[in-house]
């Protein structure tokens, strides 16, 4: 992973973003030595937020089974078909 401080990022902003979409490669931003933000393509972090909410939902779904709020698929098919007419 690339890393820059915040002053080149000021400086040469154009540069750094040309990369940053030619490799795909996180950009670490530094301030005063420490780690302040990381700059990402647009197009991998909507793929990170997408990733993200169906690992959310896949975890919603394991506590549901754990807490017992389950449904045979019989009652989910009757369910689902009320919703769709």
């Amino acid at each position: 992973m690339k890393a820059e401080m915040v002053t080149t990022l000021k400086r040469q902003a154009t540069k750094i973003l040309a990369d940053l979409n030619a490799t795909h490669e996180p950009v670490l931003i530094t301030e005063q030595g420490r780690p302040a933000a990381y700059l990402v393509n647009v197009e991998d972090y909507e793929f990170q937020q997408k990733r993200l909410r169906l690992l959310e939902g896949i975890a919603r779904g394991e506590r549901a089974i754990q807490q017992g709020r389950v449904v045979s698929q019989t009652d989910a098919e009757a369910k689902l078909q009320k919703w769709l007419t």
